[in-house]
């Protein structure tokens, strides 16, 4: 208890991040839609936001050196609530996409402050219960998020400035919280080639879990709309797959610390696969079997990427840590750019089972690419203890650096 009151303001101040944040994706593309903006246009603004996220992550540490952290964290979401207000002040897919660049740049650098406030208050005694708490407060201000989107009318400035006063309010927690501000370190330095080395099955799976999330956050919306879900339950179709993923972690973490990470991975995307084709096969069993369906895909996939990092993980040393978590978001990122606007454009040649058949298809790749690596070593003497990584900064890993993977 006495860890939590003494986290509190960081902890408040994410989860109304996550809120605005995350909420964001889908009115854009129900708002798009009534717009009319093409599907094209709709899967640029996702893509735009994951190259705004993987900006911030490399700009945050920099700009916190310089002007500190509460000052970074005000600059942060000042860019993401003008990103937010602005949309229906110039209503235009191209100037959209700016935006959610600006948005990108929000959510990625304030997280960043809040972890570097994290670590330097977390202690090897209370570090994992931090990380733990941490997890559950950023997942479940996503999933409000998500819920919410069913009470937002598309296309409505108040819409969209509702969801930037939550972004304004993410201010007071932090600025008014009581915690000293933590020494500035040097940033996190940005070595793609790192993990490859390490790892080159690790990369392949954050590329996929990129590629996995991003698409269904972000053309999600397309999907459910053209299956027949009313706008009202689109929140909660996104809502089922973000707590799919949730309920999955524990048994995920389980497997992944008594069997060959490697076989975890294949049999995850394997039953991602799986998930995917059951998917496309319920629309015609109403909102219920579409939800019980995107449960099952995102218990299936939300643990791709902690498993691969844990992976990545079992083979650096100490000194690595850092730069290693980096390189692998970079990967992820790499993959959440490309995904919506590629299955944007799938969804209009070929309809909305082609967002899952894209997915599959990065899964069988990822099944391909483990099996040929099973055949070229034998898996790590060491293991690292399996962690739950939401997605987020590049400073998550100095939190981790004496974490549970030590």
């Amino acid at each position: 208890m006495r860890l939590m009151i003494s986290f509190a303001a960081l902890f408040l101040s994410v989860i109304l991040l996550q809120v605005s944040s995350s909420g964001v994706g889908p009115l854009d593309v129900l708002s798009g839609a009534e717009l009319g903006f093409t599907n094209g246009q709709i899967g640029l603004l996702g893509s735009a936001h994951f190259f705004g996220f993987f900006v911030g992550c490399w700009w945050a540490p920099r700009l916190m050196g310089t002007v500190g952290h509460s000052r970074a964290f005000a600059v942060f979401t000042a860019m993401g609530a003008i990103g937010l207000m602005a949309h229906m002040l110039v209503i235009h897919p191209y100037a959209w996409a700016a935006m959610r660049v600006a948005t990108g740049l929000c959510i990625a650098g304030c997280l960043t402050v809040i972890e570097a406030w994290l670590q330097a208050k977390a202690t090897n005694q209370n570090r994992g219960r931090t990380l733990g708490i941490y997890r559950m407060v950023d997942t479940g201000g996503q999933l409000v998020a998500q819920l919410l989107i069913g009470a937002l009318a598309p296309a409505s400035y108040i819409s969209y400035n509702l969801l930037a006063i939550i972004c304004c309010a993410a201010l007071l927690p932090l600025t008014l919280t009581r915690l000293k501000q933590p020494e500035t370190t040097g940033a996190p330095r940005l070595a793609p080639a790192l993990a490859w080395r390490l790892s080159p099955l690790a990369v392949a799976g954050a590329i996929v879990a990129g590629l996995s999330g991003a698409a269904f956050r972000m053309t999600g919306p397309l999907y459910g709309a053209q299956v027949g879900l009313a706008a009202n339950s689109i929140g909660l179709f996104l809502g089922a797959f973000v707590l799919g993923g949730a309920l999955a972690q524990w048994p995920a973490g389980w497997l992944a610390d008594r069997y060959d990470r490697r076989w975890i991975l294949v049999w995850f995307s394997v039953a991602s696969i799986g998930a995917c084709a059951v998917t496309v096969a319920v629309p015609g069993l109403g909102p219920i079997g579409i939800f019980g369906a995107a449960l099952l895909f995102g218990a299936t996939t939300f643990p791709i990427y902690s498993v691969s990092a844990a992976h990545a993980h079992d083979w650096a040393d100490d000194s690595q840590r850092i730069e290693l978590s980096a390189a692998l978001m970079f990967f992820f990122a790499a993959g959440a750019i490309v995904a919506p606007l590629t299955t944007s454009a799938l969804i209009s040649a070929y309809g909305p089972a082609a967002l899952f058949g894209f997915i599959s298809v990065a899964h069988a790749i990822l099944i391909v690419f483990g099996l040929l690596r099973m055949r070229r070593r034998a898996p790590s003497d060491t293991r690292r203890p399996y962690v739950w990584i939401p997605r987020t900064s590049f400073q998550v890993g100095k939190l981790f650096r004496r974490g549970p993977w030590q």
